[in-house]
């Protein structure tokens, strides 16, 4: 099975509040409901989610509901589960707020269906139900999109989404809208929001094994830099000395001078920071990285100033 529908099997026995269900059920009939006067159809591949729908609409409103085998998806070879619930003159499409009360379609619900933070997140729930998906964290890119018919859905999910600073976007594509989220934490945020524990410690094992893996090619990347650094450095250094030796009389030039060269020539593959400790260590005198620069800086001087 794959990770989405791992969540959503989780999330589809889990009890809430009739107000939250409520919720939940209109975001279901708002994005995937088809609408009469007397009924409410819904088409859906996940057996599990046709349960919970079916189980919502029997405990919320006492109504008849038949589900049934609509199909086969040849793509993948899915079954389509068809959902037909009685409502007689838009009575449950009106207290869902999907519609208003001359019977016009209401592609954002009513502000009552989501008047606090539970009820919000119960409808982002419905809408991850029956539009919603999520990758795997093992594949390459993190992303949980709900795809939505209608503009104004959409936003109104989007809305939904940042008001719980989730940071979520839309995209418009041929027939329909996106509605994304790229970022790894704000992807953690919303399984959690949906209480799906077992997929949420699944998900940041995951996340945190890759982070930390990055992490240490991060790392080696800048060491392998380092060491890229010091070897050019250091034949550079090598190659001034050559040249300062060729163009003057090494006897005669300053001791400090003298003393960085004869030390680089002996250990050459030191980096100036190494070079420094192993000066100070065997003449008793300090000099600093800083110092061990400041001398090599004024060889490349008398060289450019001989030319």
């Amino acid at each position: 099975m794959s990770f989405t529908t791992n969540i959503k099997n989780e999330i589809i026995n889990i009890e809430y509040p009739n107000t939250e269900t409520i919720a939940e059920l209109s975001a279901i009939v708002n994005i995937g409901g088809q609408l009469s006067k007397d009924k409410i159809e819904i088409y859906i591949e996940n057996l599990g989610v046709s349960r919970r729908i079916y189980k919502l609409f029997k405990d919320n409103f006492k109504t008849q509901v038949i589900v049934e085998k609509s199909s086969v998806n040849r793509l993948n070879n899915n079954i389509v589960m068809h959902i037909e619930i009685s409502d007689n003159d838009n009575q449950i499409s009106k207290a869902l707020g999907v519609v208003d009360n001359n019977g016009k379609r209401l592609y954002a619900p009513l502000d009552y269906i989501c008047d606090n933070v539970e009820e919000k997140k119960a409808y982002l729930r419905g809408a991850f139900l029956i539009c919603g998906s999520v990758n795997d964290p093992k594949t390459s890119r993190y992303h949980l999109e709900f795809i939505i018919d209608n503009k104004k859905t959409a936003m109104y999910v989007n809305n939904l989404i940042n008001e719980l600073k989730l940071n979520s976007k839309v995209l418009k594509r041929e027939k329909n809208y996106m509605v994304y989220l790229k970022e790894a934490e704000k992807i953690s945020d919303f399984i959690k929001l949906l209480n799906a524990y077992t997929n949420l410690f699944y998900y940041e094992d995951i996340r945190i094994y890759r982070d930390h893996k990055n992490m240490t090619n991060r790392l080696n990347n800048c060491e392998q830099a380092n060491i890229d650094k010091i070897v050019f450095s250091s034949k550079e250094q090598l190659e001034n000395i050559k040249k300062l030796k060729e163009i003057k009389d090494f006897d005669l030039l300053d001791d400090k001078i003298k003393e960085i060269c004869i030390y680089k020539e002996k250990y050459p593959e030191s980096s100036m920071g190494e070079l420094a400790e192993i000066i100070s260590m065997e003449t008793g005198q300090k000099i600093t990285k800083s110092g061990v620069n400041h001398r090599f800086r004024k060889i490349k001087e008398m060289i450019n100033e001989t030319r």
